[in-house]
């Protein structure tokens, strides 16, 4: 963790862990499951969306907001 706080200082962004956690929780990744017709189940996975002061700290880590992306799985 502490490369993660010194990588932000060294951009300029000097909050604790606790104010970083804090910022950051709001953001989850949602997965809605839906029964199809045939029995099978279809998983649908998404990141919710990125709120604007989490945004410079992805930037300074260089994170991508969209890593996880959209994923469908059918099983």
């Amino acid at each position: 963790m502490q490369i993660v706080r010194r990588r932000l200082r060294e951009r300029g962004e000097t909050a604790s862990w606790t104010a970083l956690r804090d910022r950051l929780a709001p953001r989850c990744r949602v997965t809605a499951t839906f029964r199809c017709a045939d029995g099978r189940a279809l998983h649908l996975r998404k990141a919710t969306a990125l709120e604007p002061h989490q945004k410079p700290i992805y930037d300074a880590l260089g994170i991508d907001p969209d890593a996880g992306g959209f994923v469908r799985k059918l099983i």
